[in-house]
């Protein structure tokens, strides 16, 4: 089958990829001239476990190609999926210019009947407006094409993209026709085996769908993170509560981590558009802006913790932090937590000494030169490297290499014995015995000052 993916980020890249993989020609269609010019060459925009590989393979068998316009393609495609991004705009709502932008480029270009597929998170509604805009389109060129518009929305799971397109437990398709979804079976059957596993519905309930699965896990998060604040204050570790209630059938194990906050470019921004959503339709969202909150809070509790212990002033305090993605297995910092913790430490006068595996170049572009300039952060080429004459030591990311830290070249390392530990992901019990103060998320430690810790 000839598939079109416009846009070439996160989504598309991965789409297109997966596709090809699966012997289909692809051809992935972004605007940024530089973007493909270097994935033509082989250097992704992005760091995803195994895509480099899946990309330079497919365009080796010629089975995936890149382009800066669908007037260049040279095929006509049966299918095109628009995976282009929709950032909050400064009101919370999605900014859906460029599905529109899209919708409008394949107005101007199809020839022969195609399905078009929303893959981006796009609002309750838009695949009527992509229709008409490609309607319009048509009109002007003086045609009369065929043409479905399908709602298909992604669940990938940055750092695990890979294998949960190959190996979804779920594809939910939105539609209105006999022909997209056939089309639809064609492209997915091949990796889903058992069609009961694809989920046939009306556009705008798989459209509804993608924002309510990422606000009800944005929900679990947040509730078990107010859950920690609470264990903290009262001497309870949330860690066994957490195994308490993931025990039970009825609420399972995932998502149940209590941590620093969540980020990356979908549960923030989708938890703000749905909210808009429901402004604009009548209904107080009660609930999400509750789990807004939350989260906005929850970034804050490790500057808060290093207050804390601290004091107001920083200066001539410096903070190692071990992890800047907004979670392991990819360089994204979008909304990061680290971002958050490393503003405030500067900003009270700390130098901050940051490691991740592989958000650093990523990191030099987020993050203001004059922090770098000053010397005010510093990013090192090793995680220990990190800790060289730190007061303490914060764990924003739970990457592996941090599972099972050398304890011993820590202690040499830093100044202060002191770890944050904003993932919960060390036992308490063998960090105190390794001599080391330890503070997680809801374990049931308070933190002392280090004027306090002197006299004890």
């Amino acid at each position: 089958m000839n598939i079109t993916v416009i846009g070439a980020g996160y989504v598309g890249l991965v789409t297109g990829a997966c596709f090809a993989e699966l012997g289909n020609h692809v051809t992935c269609v972004d605007v940024n001239e530089q973007k493909i010019a270097n994935l033509k060459k082989g250097i992704l925009p992005i760091y995803e476990p195994g895509l480099e590989q899946m990309v330079m393979s497919n365009m080796q068998e010629d089975r995936l190609r890149f382009a800066t316009s669908l007037s260049s393609i040279g095929m006509d495609p049966h299918v095109i999926f628009i995976a282009v991004g929709t950032p909050s705009d400064k009101d919370g709502s999605a900014d859906i210019k460029y599905v529109l932008e899209a919708a409008r480029d394949i107005g101007n270009h199809i020839k022969q009947y195609c399905v078009i597929v929303d893959k981006s998170t796009v609002p309750v509604g838009m695949a009527d407006q992509v229709k008409q805009i490609i309607q319009q389109a048509l009109k002007q060129r003086h045609l009369d094409i065929d043409f479905d518009v399908v709602s298909n929305p992604e669940f990938l799971r940055e750092g695990a993209a890979i294998e949960d397109f190959m190996r979804p437990d779920r594809v939910i398709v939105g539609l209105e026709s006999n022909n997209a979804k056939n089309v639809m079976l064609d492209l997915y059957l091949p990796i889903l085996r058992n069609p009961e596993r694809i989920y046939f519905m009306n556009v705008k309930d798989a459209e509804m769908t993608k924002y309510a699965a990422n606000a009800m896990l944005a929900t679990r998060i947040s509730f078990m993170n107010e859950m920690a604040l609470l264990c903290e204050r009262m001497g309870v570790d949330i860690e066994n509560v957490r195994i308490g209630i993931g025990s039970d059938s009825r609420i399972g194990n995932a998502f149940l981590n209590s941590g620093c906050g969540y980020g990356g470019s979908c549960f923030p921004k989708d938890v703000r558009a749905l909210m808009k959503m429901a402004e604009g339709h009548g209904v107080h969202p009660l609930i999400l802006q509750a789990v807004e909150n939350r989260n906005f809070a929850q970034k804050r509790l490790l500057p808060e913790k290093i207050i804390r212990l601290f004091g107001e002033d920083l200066s001539g305090v410096t903070i190692g932090v071990w992890g800047l993605a907004f979670k392991p297995g990819t360089d994204d910092m979008r909304e990061a937590s680290s971002l958050v913790l490393i503003e405030e430490c500067i900003r009270r006068g700390a130098q901050v000494r940051a490691y991740d595996p592989a958000a650093m170049p990523q990191a030099r572009q987020t993050m203001p030169e004059e922090w770098f300039a000053s010397g005010k952060l510093v990013l090192t080429e090793h995680q220990y490297d990190a800790l060289n004459e730190a007061d303490a030591l914060a764990l924003v990311t739970e990457w592996k290499p941090f599972c099972y830290p050398d304890l011993a070249m820590m202690k040499n390392r830093m100044r202060r014995r002191i770890i944050l530990d904003g993932r919960n992901q060390y036992d308490p019990k063998q960090m105190h015995e390794s001599g080391f103060d330890y503070y997680g998320i809801g374990r049931g430690s308070r933190e002392r000052s280090v004027d306090e810790r002197a006299v004890a």
